[in-house]
């Protein structure tokens, strides 16, 4: 990893839906889907599901804090996805999709619970926010064909049908923070 940079890990549902969102901010350089928070080495995609391993399907994000501050990054995080929802994003259901922040620093963890309480007191969501914030102890690379899966498959129902309105609201939102290409 270059100096300049850092790495967040988030979970917050389905890693293709992330990955998608993350990818086209400005300053962030790579984004890598993958599982986090478990207790299994090396798991793969079907025993991520089988909820037995504690991981959650996560991105790993290596950003450019010059361009794109971790605050900006945490606000696009609590903004793309509903982090009210215990173990579930839309119809994704289970342990694999909740919402958690694995944090890599103290000063993450300072930002990523100030932003939490920040959000509760601004009463954004009608329900309280389930989002965990936890030390960051692992993550595992998913298989090839979940990487880019977005991008290699737009016409499929599901990228369709809930990944573009995902990416439809960030550029709506955060169309200033999105690389040119995305535009």
């Amino acid at each position: 990893m270059d100096d300049n940079f850092e790495i967040a890990t988030f979970a917050n549902g389905c890693f293709w839906c992330s990955e998608a969102i993350f990818k086209r901010l400005k300053g962030v350089k790579s984004v890598l889907p993958g599982y986090s928070g478990g207790i299994v080495k090396n798991p793969s995609y079907e025993q991520v599901c089988t909820g037995k391993t504690g991981y959650a399907e996560s991105i790993q994000i290596e950003f450019d804090p010059k361009v794109i501050p971790f605050e900006r990054i945490l606000d696009v995080f609590w903004h793309t996805h509903d982090p009210t929802t215990l173990n579930r994003q839309g119809n994704d259901v289970g342990t694999q999709y909740r919402s958690a922040i694995f944090y890599h620093n103290q000063k993450q963890k300072e930002i990523a619970e100030t932003s939490k309480k920040e959000l509760e007191k601004e009463r954004i969501y009608k329900d309280s926010i389930v989002t965990e914030i936890t030390p960051f102890s692992n993550f595992y690379a998913a298989e090839d064909y979940h990487k880019n899966y977005y991008d290699n498959n737009q016409d499929a129902p599901y990228c369709n049908f809930i990944i573009n309105p995902k990416v439809s609201k960030l550029l709506l939102k955060y169309g200033n923070d999105v690389k040119e290409e995305y535009q």
